[in-house]
């Protein structure tokens, strides 16, 4: 019997770690689903050696780091929920499940690799193929934004924004990651559409990320330049936030499903530039965005009109709650 709405709010802050090896863009999808639980979630970072982290996700956690070891990212006391992220990650949260005697919830984000079996709850976007009972499927990945701070974005936007006449554009460019590449020719062709972009009226703000090279921050800065637009030199504090917040249209390029995911939260039209190379993956993340009417692919100009915003973040985070519960009642700890 499913956990009334009674109970659902009984015990509103659950214990919660978040598992991972410390990837940036696992952590950041495991805190942004953390925060919906109202926790304060303990980061955990695990840090197999070799040949252990060759044998993940399926072989034994390093003993080093088993729980009984003192510094192990195991160590007691064990959480009500515990959120996990990234191949390394399989492992330990299977040793924290029977460590903590079955006591612990596990939720696992993204494809372990391993089956359904890897935790009590597991999420995948729709674009991976994993289905189960125990699976919940979302068309975009989770994050930390939400629309309280977007809101709060808006209502106080930066003086180099409140600036900039509507329509603004923001302008988030990623860089070379596993998938893509961006070659020279990719770098005229993005800078080429911005060109054209920032002719037909609209005016651009934006910003490089960790992974933009040079050549390539360099090129969109010169565009931004030349048509007065404001660009991020990197200097005081990441205006993220204040560029999703505050624009008509987000420019994203497809090396960054992080940011895809991000930008369809804010419920603006979302042009993709997708650079060499790609991903069965990320293509089809893409496909599912355009048809969903959230995003279309970047041609130098300004496309599509606003919709109601995709943020998985709270199901995924609703979805833990009551298989918590759940949980609860049937060891029999429920209204304790």
């Amino acid at each position: 019997m499913p956990p009334s709405d009674a109970a659902m709010h009984a015990n509103p802050e659950p214990t919660v770690w978040v598992l991972t090896d410390g990837k940036a863009g696992d952590e950041l999808q495991c805190l942004g689903v953390a925060e919906r639980l109202a926790a304060s979630p303990v980061i955990r970072r695990v840090a197999p050696r070799k040949p252990f982290a060759w044998l993940m996700p399926r072989g034994p956690i390093d003993p080093r780091e088993a729980p009984d070891r003192p510094g192990s990212p195991l160590s007691r006391p064990f959480p009500d929920i515990a959120i996990a992220s990234g191949r390394r990650a399989v492992a330990y949260l299977r040793a924290l499940k029977k460590a903590s005697n079955g006591a612990t919830f596990t939720a696992f984000l993204k494809d372990p690799r391993t089956g359904p079996s890897a935790a009590d709850l597991i999420w995948v976007a729709e674009h991976d193929r994993l289905r189960g009972d125990n699976v919940l499927v979302t068309p975009t990945a989770p994050h930390r934004l939400t629309q309280e701070k977007l809101a709060a974005a808006r209502a106080a936007p930066p003086p180099f924004i409140a600036a900039l006449p509507r329509p603004r554009v923001a302008v988030l460019v990623g860089g070379d990651s596993r998938h893509h590449r961006f070659t020279a020719p990719d770098i005229a062709r993005l800078s080429g559409g911005l060109d054209a972009l920032a002719a037909s009226g609209a005016n651009l703000m934006g910003s490089p990320s960790r992974r933009t090279q040079a050549p390539l921050a360099e090129a969109v800065a010169a565009v931004f330049a030349r048509h007065g637009g404001w660009w991020w030199d990197g200097k005081g504090e990441n205006p993220f936030l204040a560029l999703l917040a505050n624009a008509d249209a987000i420019l994203v390029t497809a090396d960054s499903t992080n940011m895809l995911g991000e930008a369809t939260a804010t419920g603006k039209p979302v042009l993709v530039f997708e650079p060499s190379g790609g991903h069965p993956k990320i293509t089809a993340l893409i496909a599912n965005l355009i048809r969903a009417g959230a995003a279309h692919p970047f041609r130098g100009q300004f496309d599509g009109s606003p919709y109601a915003p995709m943020d998985s973040t709270p199901v995924i985070a609703d979805a833990i709650r009551r298989g918590w519960l759940r949980h609860r009642s049937e060891l029999g700890l429920a209204g304790s």
